[in-house]
């Protein structure tokens, strides 16, 4: 007769996890992806329940062989966590194309969950943001980087949103109505990061706060409404990675008569330089710099390509020349150029 041989060392090993602490548990969970989480909930009963409870939840399709798989796993994942536990991390990154129900149903168990901080990564043809979002008031920090399947369809942010404790907001492909100032209703805002966003209409973008002290914009594309920004942020310091044309950066730091903190990428810098007698240009902002900080990045292809048509012959020879070399120098004379209103501002390059 054949006897099955048990593993002792295992159980062993099984039963000194299992003497540890429950909130030692969870912190051994929260470490794993929640795929692990669940998998290894089912080697021992008494974690069966424990992984419901972690604080952090990471849903990322990465992990899984096709989107179908991902999207089968996530929604009775829900179902099965779905106790009072406030969820304080979600960070949900779908490397496709969302379906706009799963989206829906990821907010509002988010919300209905008490979420501080929420990450959403992925593509999703939405015109609006679910009803459910507009009361989430435990939120503090929001990543927003869902894209449409063409631009044309981007998602167009609310003037009326009130997240009064949000403090960190990204947004990525988003369309903003001109006229108003869509973050009235982010009272505690102090970091706020603008990448490829567009402007409906003619009026200007309204931002007005007294909390925020960092303003981050980057953009990659050319859209003729992006540089209508009007700021009243007396504490602001702002980042700039603009690839576009060289006349709206000049008009950006001409507008920039109150920051003390400005952060710029090299390649800015070498669109910025394509502005004919661009050192003679005598500059009325930037008088209160205390800080200039220079990102250095190499110039982009895309980057490259969108500025060609634009360019006289020896422009064109100067961003070629540049691109082939894959540069990230700082042209000659332009970190001067910044200064001269604030001569005794600290300069720090950054690689």
């Amino acid at each position: 007769m054949k006897t099955r041989r048990r593993n002792y060392n295992n159980d062993k090993k099984e039963d000194r996890i299992s003497d540890l602490p429950d909130g030692l548990i969870l912190h051994i969970l929260s470490s794993l992806k929640v795929k692990q989480t669940v998998q290894t909930s089912i080697l021992s009963k008494r974690w069966k329940n424990l992984w419901k409870h972690l604080p952090t939840l990471t849903l990322t399709s990465s992990h899984f062989k096709t989107l179908k798989a991902f999207t089968k796993f996530v929604t009775p994942l829900l179902s099965l966590r779905n106790v009072p536990t406030s969820l304080h991390t979600l960070k949900f990154i779908y490397n496709g194309t969302i379906d706009p129900r799963l989206f829906e149903k990821i907010l509002n168990y988010a919300v209905s969950h008490n979420v501080n901080e929420l990450q959403l990564k992925g593509t999703c043809d939405i015109q609006q943001l679910p009803s459910c979002f507009f009361s989430c008031n435990t939120l503090t920090s929001l990543r927003f980087k869902v894209s449409p399947k063409t631009l044309s369809k981007r998602i167009l942010f609310p003037n009326s949103l009130n997240l009064p404790s949000v403090t960190s907001l990204y947004l990525w492909l988003v369309s903003f109505r001109g006229g108003d100032d869509p973050f009235s209703g982010f009272t505690k805002l102090n970091s706020l990061m603008l990448s490829d966003f567009k402007i409906l209409g003619e009026q200007n973008l309204s931002i007005s706060s007294t909390t925020l002290d960092k303003l981050e914009i980057e953009m990659m594309f050319l859209f003729e409404n992006y540089y209508k920004i009007e700021l009243s942020t007396p504490n602001l310091n702002m980042c700039m990675n603009l690839e576009m044309d060289s006349p709206a950066i000049l008009s950006w730091l001409m507008e920039l008569t109150d920051i003390e903190s400005l952060a710029i990428s090299s390649t800015t810098l070498q669109v910025l330089s394509l502005v004919p007698d661009l050192l003679k240009v005598k500059l009325p902002s930037l008088c209160n710099l205390k800080s200039l900080r220079v990102k250095m990045k190499r110039i982009s292809y895309s980057l490259f390509k969108e500025q060609l048509p634009t360019r006289s012959k020896e422009e064109f020879a100067k961003l070629k020349e540049s691109f082939k070399k894959g540069s990230s120098s700082i042209p000659d004379g332009i970190v001067d150029f910044l200064l001269q209103n604030s001569p005794s501002a600290e300069v720090l390059i950054i690689n």
